[in-house]
């Protein structure tokens, strides 16, 4: 087998920067990549385009959930539709559920948004997750790094689902968006209370013509839960309908983002960004200790052993955890 060639860094960053799509393609593969040789030629890439992404008025990021058969995928097709016909550009980051098993993933999104897709001010990445939200955070946060570099005016990020991967997203955009249908039945008792926590703006969606005062219903029961879970805080987030397949209300959707934002100001938006930096450093920390812990000779020699005397029920899984780390501290 041939030795895979080495990536031309400086090359992607010149790509990058001019907007080229199969360079910003190539980017956000490497920086998914969990080779290590792609992960260090990831690392000389992301300090060539962070300062480039910080320069100027910073990319709108809006993390995008809501529960299953809302109509995302339609939602995000609209609204990047709407935000591309004012001249910007947009990318979409749809990451997709992955098998723990297998690491396949859907990445249907490109068919579900088969409009946006061919928008040439559009981009639209489906991201498999891999099963860990560890690699969702690292691969979506670098991601988002590399259209804005790109000169991307907005960053949509679609959710998995509501659960867990919400919150890690919730911890990369400036903005969270959460979605949910009126026609639920028990749509207050299904929605996490720490999704309604973490929401900037609610928008109550498939608020078509004919179910219309359903969803203002839903919008005002929304609204009543908001202020028992988030109580007096400085940011009351907005609840509105909208229809992501008529496109009714989408532009309102939008305009309570921009309002967030406003909010936010440049210092509260900076400070955010900078508290999520310093999240996401340990993060990356703790995500490159596993690797290192997996790849140790040491640990290696140690992993059968503890394996069997685990299963076999002759040791505790404490003293296993102190096993495997005194042979890493010892190489």
């Amino acid at each position: 087998m041939s030795p895979a060639r080495p990536v031309d860094v400086a090359g992607l960053v010149a790509g990058v920067r001019e907007g080229r799509r199969a360079a910003v393609s190539r980017a956000i593969t490497l920086v998914e990549s969990s080779r290590p040789d792609h992960r260090t030629a990831a690392r000389e890439l992301l300090a060539e385009l962070t300062p480039e992404a910080g320069t100027g008025s910073p990319a709108v990021r809006v993390g995008i959930s809501g529960v299953p058969g809302v109509g995302k995928s339609t939602f995000i097709e609209a609204l990047g539709t709407h935000l591309t016909g004012q001249g910007k550009r947009v990318g979409v980051l749809a990451v997709d559920p992955s098998s723990v098993r297998t690491g396949g993933s859907v990445l249907g999104d490109k068919t579900r948004m088969a409009r946006l897709a061919v928008d040439p001010r559009a981009y639209i990445r489906p991201s498999p997750s891999a099963g860990t939200l560890g690699g969702v955070a690292r691969a979506t946060s670098q991601a988002m790094t590399v259209l804005e570099a790109a000169g991307h005016d907005v960053v949509l990020v679609e959710t998995v689902g509501v659960g867990q991967s919400e919150i890690t997203v919730a911890r990369m955009v400036d903005t969270f968006l959460f979605l949910t249908i009126a026609r639920t039945g028990d749509q207050l008792q299904g929605i996490k209370k720490g999704i309604l926590e973490i929401a900037d703006v609610v928008a109550v969606n498939k608020a078509d013509e004919d179910h219309e005062g359903e969803a203002r219903v839903a919008a005002r029961e929304l609204a009543g839960a908001l202020r028992l879970v988030r109580g007096h805080k400085e940011w009351a987030p907005p609840v509105v309908t909208c229809s992501g397949l008529t496109g009714t209300g989408v532009a309102d959707v939008w305009e309570r983002v921009l309002g967030h934002r406003e909010h936010l100001a440049a210092e509260g938006l900076a400070a955010k960004r900078a508290g999520q930096q310093l999240e996401f450093t340990w993060a990356l920390v703790l995500e490159e200790l596993e690797h290192r812990l997996r790849r140790s000779p040491a640990v290696a020699a140690v992993r059968e052993e503890v394996r069997a005397e685990v299963l076999a029920g002759r040791m505790a899984a404490p003293e296993a955890a102190d096993r495997v780390l005194a042979a890493y501290d010892g190489a």
